[in-house]
């Protein structure tokens, strides 16, 4: 398959409206709505009213018909104005992707639209607290109850369940052989009686939280399982690869914006009569933290292209390097950008060492570094199953 991974016109025009419209937010909205226990709810709702929001979402049911290559391009922008929104990551490209690829027709009707326009925010729910990685050992259980289901469990860093009016959880039917993963996707509203969320005290400074979810008897109508029951990984990995993409963008917009931080501050300071940028020391690490997002950004434009192209494996392929590669050159980013600022890198009037826990938490989050490189090890390059 011959797939062009070069940006359209169009994407470029998309990248520059978002960099508009998100900058007149820019990182003190960001922050002080973090730092004040609020949320970034105007900026969800603005980017929803201009179409970014939606914009991977098939037009029929109010989105823009277009691929996870625009609405990642929306993420990276998003981030590189100060402004990372990790229910980009979320409720548009994981559970849009999935209900809009395996939902009925009245389910993509009832939740697609509240997705598009930010109203009908969804969670997305599979890591569990004895699992972790290896979602082949996740414990939720979905047990048939007439023509419902009933649903019980644990999950553990779940996004955002507090701005979510449902959650996409992944679960198992409960004759399901541990082992043999066929997972099952619910919409469980965050109302459900025996629907707990208790928040996670974190260092990460955002207005967006992380939850531990007790699903205790949750009782659920027919129609809340989107797909097959017997589905399998195709259904869970049509938003895991969205979700690979989305993570690569939204770390290469950190990186931009530490980045821009630290470049327009090496053009300014000036220490022993020439701005210290002039200086190699402070130039060559920048120049490699630019090289080094330039390459993710590139790997990522190629793992968006092939997964709108349809090409699963291939796709896997790329969005887990690319993935990788983003995570790694936005921690690199970070780093010499507070090093450019020495001890002005460590204040809040700069805001650069907030995003170390940021940028570090996506070196393991939503997959870790080293079961990529294992993947890679093993899918890439067909050495021995290590785990």
């Amino acid at each position: 398959m011959t797939v062009s991974f070069t940006e359209s016109e169009e994407r470029q025009e998309l990248r520059k409206a978002v960099q508009a419209l998100a900058s007149k937010y820019g990182r003190e909205y960001f922050n002080a709505q973090a730092r004040s226990g609020g949320k970034t709810t105007d900026l969800w709702l603005d980017i929803a009213k201009h179409g970014f929001l939606g914009v991977n979402v098939p037009e029929e049911y109010g989105g823009g018909s277009g691929g996870i290559g625009d609405i990642a391009a929306v993420c990276e922008e998003l981030a590189a104005q100060g402004c990372p929104l990790l229910l980009m990551v979320v409720s548009p490209a994981i559970c849009g992707t999935i209900i809009a690829r395996y939902g009925t027709e009245e389910q993509k009707q009832r939740w697609l639209p509240g997705i598009c326009d930010g109203t009908g925010t969804m969670a997305f729910a599979i890591t569990e607290p004895d699992a972790g990685t290896n979602t082949h050992n996740i414990t939720t259980t979905a047990r048939k109850d007439g023509d419902g289901w009933i649903l019980n469990g644990r999950k553990i860093w779940i996004s955002g369940v507090d701005e979510a009016e449902n959650v996409l959880v992944v679960s198992r039917t409960e004759d399901a052989k541990t082992g043999k993963l066929k997972p099952c996707l619910f919409v469980v509203p965050t109302n459900s009686p025996g629907f707990e969320a208790n928040p996670i005290p974190m260092e990460l400074i955002s207005p967006e939280k992380q939850f531990q979810v007790f699903i205790d008897d949750v009782r659920l109508p027919a129609d809340a399982l989107v797909g097959d029951e017997d589905g399998g990984l195709m259904q869970l990995f049509a938003g895991l690869n969205p979700e690979r993409i989305m993570a690569a963008a939204f770390n290469v917009g950190l990186g931009r914006y530490a980045l821009d931080k630290a470049v327009a501050y090496a053009k300014e300071r000036a220490v022993f009569k020439t701005p210290i940028g002039a200086h190699q020391a402070i130039a060559h690490p920048l120049a490699q933290a630019h090289i080094e997002l330039e390459m993710a950004a590139l790997m990522n434009q190629k793992a968006a292209a092939l997964f709108d192209a349809g090409d699963e494996f291939a796709a896997g392929e790329a969005a887990n390097m690319a993935k990788y590669a983003a995570a790694e050159a936005a921690c690199h980013a970070v780093d010499a950008a507070i090093q450019t600022h020495g001890g002005n890198g460590a204040s809040q009037e700069y805001g650069i060492a907030s995003l170390l826990v940021a940028t570090r938490v996506g070196r393991i989050a939503p997959v870790s570094r080293e079961m990529i490189l294992n993947f890679v090890a093993m899918h890439s390059l067909g050495l021995p199953k290590s785990y």
